[in-house]
């Protein structure tokens, strides 16, 4: 019978201190506007996503989350309570919390509006 062939054993990776060195770049070349960084910079506009919270409130917005809350009201009385008349209150709760949900929201909006704004015009009068 032939003797069965040794697995392979991967090298010992590591020096003395057990640092383990990087290889360094293994595919192509930079090219010299990758070196500088001027592709990094032209990226940068297109990966940053303007924020949430900029955009004025809708009631469509309010409806999801007057939906999500009052489906979860649903499910935690359904649960603890075991109380079948939840579901009679559901559209009562959705109907409530679908103006909290967007007056907060519209609250909120216009707080940040105004701390954007007053932020701004203190910028402007420092560089002035």
């Amino acid at each position: 019978m032939a003797p069965t062939r040794k697995k392979r054993q991967t090298k010992h990776r590591g020096n003395a201190a057990g640092v383990v060195e990087a290889r360094g770049r293994t595919g192509r070349k930079p090219t010299p506007a990758e070196k500088r960084g001027e592709a990094r910079e032209a990226a940068k506009p297109r990966q940053q996503r303007p924020d949430r919270r900029d955009q004025p409130p809708s009631w469509r917005g309010a409806f999801v989350r007057a939906m999500f809350a009052a489906a979860l009201f649903l499910l935690i009385v359904l649960i603890l309570f075991k109380k079948t008349a939840a579901i009679k209150l559901f559209p009562l709760v959705l109907l409530m919390y679908v103006p909290i949900s967007y007056y907060t929201e519209k609250w909120s909006y216009e707080r940040r509006m105004r701390k954007k704004a007053l932020a701004a015009s203190a910028g402007k009068e420092r560089s002035s």
